[in-house]
């Protein structure tokens, strides 16, 4: 094959191991999520309110941390997002080490916004420097399909070459890829067991919108 004209980190992250958090492993990082809450100003968006159920979504697993991202509703109408990161511990119970927990609210949900096809959230995580300083942002991006049960995975496309993917996990999805990278931004795309893409979503949808 030939060189790549303009090479990119593909499949960066390690693909999901574990099933979705229950037990004592969400305990611990629920505790954790909920102290980022905390720390959230939510700004012109009101009160946050008391956080609710948390829904968890597949872990991701890069340079050596494990990232399990999260959302959840709030009394208030708001939603949280944002995820836990930690260090698989080496003692025989594997419990995580070096817990850390971002987390951000926001008022614009699948609910208030029946034109979305998939509800997507996205944190960027760490940067890979590509040639001439180029530098693409590293990004967490999780997410559900809102077209019905069909989909089966998920994937992350930079200018037209897919960059991640990922099997739905109870109708959730998580990929971590490069975006903003020479011009090109990354989309999402879900698709059913034949292949057949049922929806995509670009992750600037908002700013495309505003400059129509």
């Amino acid at each position: 094959m030939p060189p790549e004209s303009r090479p990119v980190p593909r499949f960066a992250a390690e693909p999901p191991h574990e099933p979705l958090p229950s037990g004592r492993l969400a305990e611990t990082l629920q505790q954790e999520l909920l102290g980022a809450c905390l720390a959230i100003d939510p700004g012109d968006a009101g009160a946050l309110g008391e956080v609710g159920e948390v829904a968890w979504y597949p872990e991701r697993t890069w340079h050596g941390r494990t990232y399990v991202p999260a959302v959840a509703h709030t009394t208030s109408g708001l939603e949280v997002f944002g995820y836990v990161s930690f260090v698989r511990g080496d003692d025989s119970d594997g419990d995580p080490a070096e817990l850390f927990a971002q987390a951000d609210a926001t008022g614009e949900t699948a609910d208030a916004n029946p034109d979305w096809t998939i509800d997507i959230c996205d944190e960027v995580i760490g940067a890979w420097h590509g040639a001439d300083g180029a530098v693409a942002a590293m990004t967490l991006v999780w997410g559900r399909p809102l077209t019905g049960g069909e989909a089966r995975i998920a994937t992350a496309e930079l200018g037209g070459t897919c960059v991640d993917q990922c099997p739905l996990e109870e109708g959730r999805f998580t990929l971590l890829a490069p975006d903003d990278y020479g011009g090109d931004t990354l989309e999402v795309a879900v698709w059913d067991a034949a292949s057949r893409e049922l929806a995509r979503e670009s992750l600037y949808a908002e700013d495309e919108e505003d400059e129509d």
